[in-house]
């Protein structure tokens, strides 16, 4: 993420937090130069994972569907 002094300067704690959760590391540009924010650590790689619809109920269910119904062979 690349800004301004001035933005780091009004919003510092919020950007600094979100470098340390993200890892993504910040470019502030200062004088025609870049000075970049990088957290010490990684993060873990569970932590950044997204978030995904996942299937609820028995999975042995999954294995009695009759999909017969649903198959249509190639032509």
């Amino acid at each position: 993420m690349k800004m301004t002094a001035s933005k780091l300067r009004s919003d510092i704690y919020n950007i600094l937090d979100e470098t340390l959760k993200t890892g993504v590391p910040v470019e502030v540009v200062r004088k025609g130069r870049i000075l970049r924010i990088v957290p010490d650590s990684k993060p873990d790689k569970l932590s950044r994972l997204k978030k995904r619809d996942y299937f609820v109920g028995d999975s042995d269910d999954v294995l009695r569907i009759d999909w017969l119904k649903e198959w249509n062979e190639l032509k």
